[in-house]
């Protein structure tokens, strides 16, 4: 398999979970600085020019972060990152939409690019704030869904490879998460998975 990534975006997620599992794969770096995402090349591989971008061993490509995550749950059972019951799966997806939909698109976008939703620059810092409120109250929903567990769904799975890259985000801009959040990101920190992909995505 290869995976295409960039380093400090949501395709970290992704890069933790392929570690988890174990496999071998090589993962390619797009650099989003010099637009790489919108190259020949890469929109060869996928038109949408997005990452992650992951080519399975049979040459198809597969987009999409749950998308993506999902298949690799289900394909490496194995690795335990999946329920194996359909309502623990749904489980998975359910959050896993929640984080990428809603704290991801439409709270971190907010905050990285306000360009984006308006050219007037007087207003930028107003739709940071909004990004940060969506993104707090994430923190909040997420923490209640955590609670006293060390994981997401009880488990460790796919999902809590999903919000890593979040609250990574989040410290990195500063944003107030729950005390159980932020010590699920030091646990996290802490995983040998997480370690690796840190060093190959810094290389």
């Amino acid at each position: 398999m290869k995976l295409h990534f960039s380093p400090n975006s949501c395709s970290n997620g992704i890069h933790v979970i392929l570690e988890e599992i174990g496999v071998p794969y090589e993962s390619v770096r797009v650099n989003f600085q010099n637009r790489e995402q919108f190259s020949e090349g890469f929109r060869a591989i996928n038109p949408k020019g997005k990452v992650p971008t992951l080519v399975r061993d049979d040459g198809s490509v597969l987009t999409e972060y749950q998308a993506i995550a999902f298949w690799l749950g289900r394909s490496f059972p194995e690795a335990g990152l999946l329920a194996q019951d359909i309502e623990g799966q749904a489980r998975a997806l359910e959050l896993m939409d929640y984080m990428v939909a809603t704290v991801h698109m439409r709270g971190f976008t907010f905050i990285f690019a306000p360009q984006r939703f308006t050219a007037v620059e007087a207003a930028h810092d107003e739709i940071r704030a909004h990004g940060r409120g969506i993104v707090t109250d994430g923190f909040a929903q997420l923490g209640e869904v955590l609670g006293g567990r060390d994981w997401l769904l009880g488990d460790y799975s796919i999902a809590d490879a999903t919000m890593f890259y979040l609250t990574t985000w989040g410290r990195g801009r500063e944003i107030p998460m729950p005390d159980n959040v932020s010590t699920f990101h030091d646990r996290m920190l802490a995983r040998p998975a997480v370690q690796r992909m840190l060093a190959k995505s810094a290389v």
